[in-house]
């Protein structure tokens, strides 16, 4: 699949892995509609991407159906306009919230907020794709192996070696890893691939605040290169996710070799 002349649909596009997406996949010559529930970061983020007029924002709440279908409906208006036709997804709107199924006391922890965690990365995720999915499976097929384009999900090494208090976080990026396989089985038929990036430590919002102690303990486990991975770091692989037709059906861990300890 190529990236220039198509759109592509990127949640959590206004800042961190996502923001990086859409720059690299606008420098490349594609469209990018810009998910986010932060206007502010959305609007700039598309006023300085490398290419004026390639990306466009959409307010969306993947916690919202009703908000993901305006956005979708949003994006192929613009489609329409543009006459550059869908391409893929890429859902990377994600929060942590570590807890503790039990804390120092013997409480649980509050199952709303394994809820809140649960439905944005993996609810979102999939409530997202899915409704993309009507549309790219209408597209005209192109190329050799008659491709209509692309998801790529975002998991996470936790997905296979969480941490103390990730017991939330790990169990929606474990399911996204899970139904990677069968979610490519599905779309076989139609000429749309599926793949999940599984990222390590990355330069972000949520490693942002780290504190100096927990980011050295870290880069203290790296194997290399021992240092949080920049975020053109992984809108390269995704944008490798996009070009390469033989990428499929898998999950590729990105994180130089590290593996988490229990705890920091």
């Amino acid at each position: 699949m190529k990236i220039e002349g198509r759109t592509f649909v990127v949640s959590g596009g206004a800042s961190g892995l996502g923001q990086a997406c859409v720059e690299d996949i606008c420098r490349y010559g594609g469209n990018v509609a810009v998910l986010d529930l932060n206007e502010e970061h959305g609007i700039a983020v598309v006023q300085g991407v490398p290419q004026p007029g390639t990306a466009k924002f959409f307010v969306c709440d993947v916690l919202d159906t009703g908000s993901i279908t305006a956005a979708v409906n949003g994006t192929l208006e613009w489609i329409q306009q543009t006459g550059k036709p869908l391409g893929g997804v890429i859902p990377a709107a994600g929060v942590g919230n570590p807890a503790t199924i039990l804390d120092r006391d013997g409480n649980a922890f509050d199952l709303d907020s394994f809820d809140f965690v649960i439905n944005i990365n993996l609810r979102g995720t999939i409530d997202l794709v899915r409704q993309c999915l009507v549309h790219l499976a209408k597209t005209e097929p192109v190329g050799d192996d008659n491709e209509r384009g692309v998801v790529v999900m975002v998991a996470s090494c936790a997905a296979f070696d969480g941490q103390k208090g990730q017991v939330a976080y790990a169990a929606s990026k474990g399911a996204v890893a899970a139904m990677t396989l069968p979610m490519t089985r599905d779309l076989a038929r139609y000429g749309i691939r599926c793949l999940t990036i599984a990222p390590g430590v990355f330069e972000s919002r949520m490693t942002a605040m780290m504190s100096k102690k927990v980011m050295s303990s870290l880069q203290s486990v790296m194997e290399f290169p021992r240092r949080a991975g920049k975020p053109q770091e992984f809108a390269q692989l995704v944008r490798q996710a996009i070009e390469n037709p033989m990428l499929n059906g898998t999950v590729l861990r990105l994180d130089g070799g590290l593996r988490m300890p229990s705890k920091i």
